[in-house]
């Protein structure tokens, strides 16, 4: 095997190492309101379960020279978003909202996506989802490089869970229909493939 340090990499060769390795990732479409009310969508592959009691994900956003990105922003003067699981319909969709746009435009008119009111926050939702949470910022945890701020790490309680109804059965979600996209590295994209099931030992 060869090896190497971090920081024998550059950056970016850091970041296509990691986006390559640790495959697949879910994929997390974020709707934030800005200040003067503009609807931004995001999508992000850093994105996990932190734990289930209580109910709480983690978002990291990287900072662009130091800059917080839109998203990050948004959450941290709101203290809110709503986060939508991207699945195979909507993958393209979700893909346009990736433009490096303005902060006074929304991604929302580059796509077919179409808004409606949340339950329990402002931030509108996305209607062509089959599951989003409606989260509040639990902490923000700055992430520093050589003391210089690198990224956001964001974790968020869930508020309130969507679901499509015929993806739930019994307390149990259908994988096959979610069909839930993961991110792997560069412009590519995966299925969930084949399900194998092995018990765990007692």
């Amino acid at each position: 095997m060869i090896h190497f340090t971090p920081e024998e990499l550059s950056e970016r060769e850091n970041y296509k190492f990691l986006i390559g390795s640790i495959i697949p990732r879910p994929i997390a479409l974020v709707t934030s309101l800005s200040e003067n009310e503009v609807l931004n969508i995001a999508p992000f592959s850093y994105f996990n379960i932190v734990t289930s009691n209580p109910p709480i994900v983690s978002i990291a956003i990287q900072r662009k020279n130091g800059r917080l990105k839109d998203t990050a922003r948004n959450i941290l003067k709101k203290k809110e978003a709503v986060i939508h699981i991207v699945d195979s319909k909507n993958v393209a969709q979700a893909n346009q909202t990736a433009a490096n746009l303005s902060e006074e435009m929304s991604e929302l008119d580059r796509t077919s996506f179409t808004t409606c009111p949340s339950k329990t926050v402002d931030v509108p939702s996305l209607k062509e989802t089959k599951i989003r949470f409606e989260v509040i910022l639990e902490q923000h945890v700055p992430l520093e490089n050589d003391g210089v701020p690198a990224a956001d790490l964001l974790l968020l309680k869930i508020k309130r869970y969507h679901i499509q109804e015929e993806l739930y059965h019994q307390g149990r979600i259908d994988p096959i229909g979610l069909a839930a996209m993961s991110r792997l590295a560069g412009h590519d994209y995966a299925e969930i493939g084949e399900i194998f099931t092995i018990k765990r030992p007692e």
